[in-house]
């Protein structure tokens, strides 16, 4: 008996959905704004809402979008949001493998380390041999 095996292929996306804790925010930042500061949230298609039942509240959404949710509001309101504006920032900089697209990821992959296979390239940014070969092209070109 002959058993046949099928080849699946698994195609992984790079999560860019990141959540930032906000402990406390209505008592830093007064209600007033936490309720501008929701939609603009909504605006820039993230979601700013409280954490169950409790006091704390979570920002979650696309870090891009994010990133412009935080350079609005330090543009907006940088005075009331403040507290906002310090907690967002250090948790975007914790990702940003997330903040840039996938060909300047594989850019600045191939200028730190110009000797990565394609195997290795592959791997680290879940990309295609197709653009994984075009940045090495690219990188060659530099």
């Amino acid at each position: 008996m002959r058993s046949s095996y099928t080849v699946t292929q698994w195609w992984f996306v790079i999560d860019t959905t990141i959540n930032i804790s906000l402990p406390s925010l209505i008592h830093r930042v007064g209600g007033d704004a936490v309720q501008e500061a929701k939609l603009l949230a909504q605006q820039h298609a993230c979601q700013l809402k409280r954490v169950r039942r409790s006091r704390n509240w979570m920002i979650s959404g696309e870090a891009l979008q994010i990133q412009a949710f935080c350079q609005c509001i330090n543009t907006l309101h940088p005075e009331s949001l403040a507290f906002m504006i310090r907690k967002i920032t250090p948790a975007l900089q914790l990702h940003q493998d997330k903040l840039e697209s996938p060909q300047q990821r594989l850019k600045r992959l191939l200028v730190e380390d110009p000797n990565m296979t394609l195997s290795e390239l592959m791997e680290l940014t879940q990309c295609s041999l197709v653009e994984a070969r075009r940045a090495r092209f690219d990188a060659d070109d530099l």
